[in-house]
């Protein structure tokens, strides 16, 4: 699933209940009949339309018990209260990908603490988390890119922070191998740790490459978590 924590702008009331909206079309809407087999109450009173296709059955299939919870997360949701409904805001000042998405790892570690307070589900693996950045090879044949880098080490930690709070954190993946087609940005938008030049289809390792395998080299004989479907 596609998640991402909400924050309200400010501590007025009005921001807290339009972070609470944003977080049930988000992650709400998708979570609860997954654990708790219905749908939040509050959602269903404003599509009030969507009551009816909810046909016998269909929670309870939608609660069946998961060997694990995927979670794909780049960025956090900031809210605040709207005319139209609750918009999106922006923080000028903080630091942002090409996809104009904020860098924010606390979010995920928040995300991945609330997922284990509210549906405790068996075992969550991050399934995506990556970086878009404007990268370009270098007269050295290289292609450094030290804000991803951070980006990565900064999440991985946020995943670690998780766990050692007790989130049952199975796995973690860097999206993505290779720069690849970004849905509607095309292949304008790069989120590999191995850059492609298109023209030639040249595979070529960015220093976030060589840092992340380092990384994994460092970790080679640790401990490793159980895998929850080998032990269902």
């Amino acid at each position: 699933m596609n998640l991402a924590q909400s924050y309200p702008a400010s501590a007025a009331p009005e921001d807290e209940a339009a972070a609470w909206e944003v977080d049930g079309e988000g992650n709400r809407w998708f979570l609860d009949p997954i654990f708790r087999g219905a749908y939040p109450a509050d959602l269903l009173e404003r599509n009030a339309t969507v009551a009816p296709f909810v046909r016998d059955g269909d929670l309870t299939a939608m609660a069946a018990p998961l060997d694990f919870l995927g979670v794909n997360n780049y960025f956090r949701f900031v809210v605040s209260a709207g005319v139209a409904g609750p918009p999106l805001v922006r923080d000028p000042e903080a630091e942002q990908t090409d996809m104009g998405w904020e860098v924010f790892p606390d979010g995920l570690h928040r995300l991945l603490g609330r997922l284990a307070e509210d549906y405790a589900p068996a075992a969550i693996y991050v399934t995506e988390n990556g970086a878009a950045f404007g990268d370009v090879r270098g007269h050295d044949g290289r292609v450094h890119d030290p804000e991803r880098t951070a980006y990565l080490e900064s999440h991985i930690d946020a995943v670690a922070r998780a766990v050692a709070d007790g989130v049952p954190v199975r796995g973690y993946f860097v999206w993505s191998l290779l720069d690849n087609f970004e849905w509607a940005h095309g292949y304008s938008k790069r989120f590999g740790i191995v850059y492609i030049d298109y023209p030639t289809l040249e595979r070529v390792p960015k220093d976030s490459f060589y840092w992340y395998r380092d990384l994994l080299a460092s970790r080679r004989g640790a401990p490793r978590p159980p895998s929850p479907i080998a032990a269902a």
